[in-house]
């Protein structure tokens, strides 16, 4: 295909995939409040009372909840028309192994917002409130603050557990390679341990919790790179094998 139309193959997806987010958040508004009244019922809101500072706070909230909904549902999708976008250049069994990334990029998100729901967030928190009462302050919250604090440490941490699956199939499709990942290996620890530093109190042992998954992450992704792309390599050598094979028997003949 041309240039030209790469792009528009490109653009029509991209399309594709703002039509699913935004309908992504009509189907949020309605799962906002049951979302919000699971969280509320958790620790540590549970034991705490949330206020709200203003008429919009109620609204903000609403959609804040509509959007992170809306964002798990068009993650896959958007891996989807990803994978849809890249199919022509691939082969038959490609096509078969590398669709099979987009459960597997879900299922790593789900289990990102796990991690950072139920053993950063509460760690977070808990360092703000020691600081709060420290300081002789009364803890007043509001809605809107409190879930945009937790969403600040949640959202990201989630999206960083795609990393393997992603690094994986951008080395499947040719895009990516170990060796580069490899040499960006102390710019991505020096990255990963920043991040760590950053949404987590500062202390060594939560600093600890947070930066050693994410290290394992990248190295995990640089293995499964690896393993992608020497399965890429066997298949490329194969089919020069093939057409050696095929010129010969044309000259013979």
């Amino acid at each position: 295909m041309p240039l030209l139309d790469h792009i528009g193959e490109l653009r029509k997806r991209l399309i594709y995939v703002l039509i699913v987010f935004v309908l992504g958040v009509v189907g949020g508004l309605f799962g906002a409040g049951p979302l919000f009244d699971y969280l509320v019922e958790k620790t540590p809101a549970g034991r705490i009372e949330l206020s709200a500072f203003s008429p919009w706070d109620a609204i903000g909230l609403y959609m804040k909840f509509a959007f992170v909904i809306s964002f798990v549902v068009a993650i896959p999708f958007a891996l989807y028309q990803l994978w849809a976008f890249v199919r022509p250049a691939l082969g038959v069994k490609e096509q078969r192994a590398t669709l099979k990334y987009v459960p597997g990029a879900f299922v790593m998100f789900i289990a990102g917002l796990a991690f950072a729901y139920y053993i950063v967030f509460p760690m977070a928190y808990q360092f703000t409130e020691n600081v709060t009462s420290n300081m002789g302050l009364k803890q007043l919250y509001g809605a809107g603050q409190y879930f945009s604090f937790m969403f600040n440490i949640v959202v990201p941490l989630a999206l960083l557990f795609e990393l393997p699956v992603v690094m994986m199939f951008l080395t499947r499709v040719g895009i990516l390679n170990p060796i580069v990942l490899r040499k960006l290996r102390r710019i991505a620890w020096f990255v990963m341990v920043v991040v760590g530093t950053v949404i987590t109190p500062p202390d060594v042992v939560s600093d600890l919790l947070v930066a050693v998954p994410l290290v394992a992450l990248y190295e995990l992704s640089v293995l499964l790179s690896t393993f992608a792309f020497k399965k890429r390599q066997a298949k490329l050598r194969a089919l020069e094998m093939e057409d050696e094979e095929d010129t010969y028997g044309a000259l013979t003949e």
